[in-house]
């Protein structure tokens, strides 16, 4: 009976961390597309590792054929763009290695994308990453986890998603 009452009017969906790293506002991002929210709102991580992981279960519905970046959809249609890097498409895919395809299923933790990270070093112009929901119409609320020492699958954002 008192259920129906205290009914929360979203899912929480909870966002984990797909590099180890300090995770940082998407302010801080050098990059107006990122830092003003123009793609959606998340956070971004300043890597410590060359291995991207999967943040959520979900499935590939986007991966760029330089493989720098990739878009999962969770199963509650919660979208997310992880940006490995910035201006790293000029990079031409150099450095980057992606263990999975357009239309996979993936779980917490599996990896997504293999780069170097000193190579993006060198040639991009910055390494962090963000994570980003693309599609903010479907959060009711948003709460970042930020953290100077973040390890993979720490929680980094939860995101009570819209039924």
């Amino acid at each position: 009976m008192f259920k129906k009452w205290f009914k929360k009017s979203a899912n929480e969906q909870v966002i984990k961390a797909p590099l180890r790293g300090r995770v940082v506002a998407l302010s801080e991002v050098p990059d107006p597309v990122f830092a003003e929210k123009m793609m959606g709102d998340g956070v971004a991580i300043q890597p410590e590792e060359g291995t991207l992981y999967s943040p959520v279960e979900g499935e590939v519905v986007q991966l760029f054929p330089t493989h720098h970046a990739i878009g999962l959809q969770t199963a509650d249609g919660l979208e997310l763009l992880l940006h490995i890097g910035l201006e790293t498409v000029s990079m031409e895919g150099e450095g980057f290695s992606a263990h999975v395809k357009v239309g996979d299923k993936v779980k917490n933790g599996d990896p997504l994308i293999d780069f170097s990270l000193d190579l993006v070093k060198e040639k991009a112009k910055s390494t962090i990453t963000p994570i980003v929901i693309t599609n903010m119409d479907k959060v009711d609320k948003l709460e970042p986890h930020y953290s100077d020492a973040v390890q993979t699958g720490d929680t980094i954002l939860t995101v009570s998603v819209k039924e």
